[in-house]
């Protein structure tokens, strides 16, 4: 088991920035890739950004991102602290959503998709004004 518990979050106004914390829980060792998705009102899970968090040769620590976000959000890891960070800057109100991170255990099947996912966080909610 992997308990995944976020922060951050909030209300900003538009070109300000924000970032939220995942931090994890149990079974870390066994965490492979985690992934930031969000989803807007009457709108589908989206995906924001991945990090490959286990020591695979080559493709450890490689970031992802969806082209909406790219160039303004960040993702990034602490790994003594088990927490993985996404940094949200120049943010539009088109990103007002809830901010779910997931965690992708023991094999990597990809890191696009929710069904790539084992564990979820809770979710924070992001709001920016315009």
């Amino acid at each position: 088991q992997v308990q995944l518990v976020q922060s951050g979050g909030g209300l900003v106004q538009a070109g300000g920035s924000l970032r939220l914390s995942c931090v994890a829980s149990g079974r870390t060792f066994s965490n492979v890739v985690v992934g930031w998705f969000r989803q807007a009102p009457e709108k589908d899970l989206e995906f924001v950004a991945a990090i490959i968090v286990a020591p695979f040769q080559l493709i450890a620590g490689n970031t992802y991102y969806a082209d909406s976000v790219k160039g303004r959000f960040t993702i990034s890891k602490d790994n003594p602290k088990n927490t993985v960070y996404l940094q949200m800057s120049s943010l539009k109100p088109d990103d007002t959503a809830v901010y779910y991170c997931a965690s992708e255990i023991d094999h990597f099947n990809g890191y696009l998709k929710p069904s790539d996912y084992d564990y979820w966080g809770q979710g924070t909610q992001v709001t920016v004004s315009s």
